[in-house]
């Protein structure tokens, strides 16, 4: 059962992955935007691994087929789900210590 202690964190938890999914999901957009410029300062892979990695894996990955952007990089296409997975086990394992 759930305490209310719980339910605040899980709350908090919550809403941290889903504005740091949120936030993945508008940076690929701005990658993409800026990926159709010539000279302007791009994203890179890294820092969008980092954010799939730091629980933005969600955003990133929705990103990837909404926006058509990344798509044909293997690396993204099989790096991204194996991070979700992470993101999933890592935001359980969180709850189950707090």
């Amino acid at each position: 059962m759930l305490t209310s202690l719980n339910l605040s964190f899980l709350n908090q938890l919550l809403l941290f992955y889903t504005v740091i999914n949120i936030s993945a999901f508008a940076i690929m957009l701005v990658d993409k935007i800026k990926s159709k410029k010539h000279g302007s300062g791009r994203i890179s892979e890294g820092k969008l691994f980092f954010l799939a990695t730091a629980f933005g894996a969600l955003g990133v990955y929705v990103g990837m087929f909404v926006f058509r952007h990344k798509t044909r990089k293997w690396y993204f296409l099989i790096g991204i789900p194996l991070l979700i997975v992470q993101n999933i086990f890592l935001f359980y394992y969180f709850y189950l210590m707090y």
